[in-house]
């Protein structure tokens, strides 16, 4: 794939989203689809009420629009495509149920977590068959390596695992105007970097859409937000992320580029522990972001070094998978 149609797409996903921004946003606000604010969360949040959510509906269709479109056109949109977009769009319609929920009942609270758990199993074991029409490798790659282990088809178990997992862990961080958006956006370009090494064209279409999509979107989302991307999009995200990683047969580097997101759920799993354990919490609050929020950072300085941990990463990773 040459640098001007790598750029292209970028363009194509970007102004897809830009355009249809200032056409979905308005309509999100006259149906008061307005997100619902933690009460126990910082106060500076609370500002932020009413702000129309579900705007990941936004970059979904400029990533699906870009993929079929262009990929039709450079006959680039295979099977893999096709199990991509279902995981995205997949991921994507639990997070919209889960926010029409909040927003009908006016509760912060959507789709019970076993309600979201069933809705992703399925869907994860859907990709894992579409996946094995092929010659799908069920090995997993040690990162700057050559070792791998081949988990058979005890496979499934782990991509099923794999895509909740990161699929949970996005949207545990979608707390910050544009730190998901950001940092999604980083970790797809890496993985699309990692798969033109590769030859996997197909992939590096689809995640190069991701990035321009939601690029396109930040101009919305970034601090202060006209619109959140709501569980819409951060579900949405986080499997397809998952599934990358998969794909290009990185899954274990997800784990250092999506460092971010790793260190935003560890968070939340030690608060937890802590707390029942010894009554006692590790953080002001988790997620972490919230943490160093109310240690006295400003929003966009949490985003900014958020952002910033999450670009060095991924270009160690890209630099080292290039070199090794």
């Amino acid at each position: 794939m040459s640098i001007e149609i790598t750029i292209t797409i970028l363009a194509v996903s970007f102004l897809i989203s830009v355009i249809l921004g200032p056409l979905i946003i308005p309509i999100l606000r006259r149906l008061k689809f307005g997100q619902s604010i933690r009460t126990e969360g910082p106060k500076s949040h609370m500002k932020k009420a009413g702000t129309p959510t579900m705007g990941g509906v936004i970059f979904l269709i400029s990533i699906v629009t870009t993929t079929i479109v262009v990929g039709k056109m450079l006959q680039l949109f295979t099977t893999q495509s096709v199990v991509m977009l279902l995981v995205l769009a997949g991921f994507g319609v639990i997070g919209l149920l889960d926010d029409g929920i909040k927003i009908v009942f006016k509760r912060n609270l959507g789709l019970t977590s076993l309600q979201k758990l069933v809705g992703q199993i399925i869907i994860s074991i859907l990709a894992f068959l579409l996946l094995r029409l092929g010659t799908f490798d069920t090995s997993i790659s040690i990162p700057f390596t050559d070792w791998s282990v081949d988990l058979g088809i005890l496979y499934v178990a782990f991509l099923i695992f794999w895509l909740v997992g990161f699929s949970n862990a996005v949207n545990l961080t979608d707390g910050l105007d544009g730190l998901v958006a950001g940092t999604a956006s980083i970790a797809f370009s890496a993985f699309g970097v990692i798969a033109l090494f590769n030859g996997q064209t197909d992939v590096a279409l689809f995640t190069f859409a991701v990035t321009g999509a939601l690029l396109g979107f930040l101009i919305f989302n970034a601090n202060p937000a006209k619109v959140f991307m709501g569980d819409t999009g951060s579900l949405a995200l986080g499997g397809a992320l998952g599934l990358v990683s998969v794909i290009v047969k990185e899954e274990l580097l997800l784990l250092f580029i999506g460092l971010v997101f790793v260190i935003e759920t560890l968070s939340v799993i030690l608060q937890v522990v802590s707390f029942k354990a010894r009554g006692k919490r590790i953080f002001k609050m988790a997620p972490i972001h919230h943490h160093f929020e109310l240690s006295g950072w400003s929003e966009r300085k949490v985003v900014a070094v958020f952002w910033s941990t999450a670009l060095l990463v991924a270009m160690i990773a890209v630099i080292a998978e290039a070199y090794l």
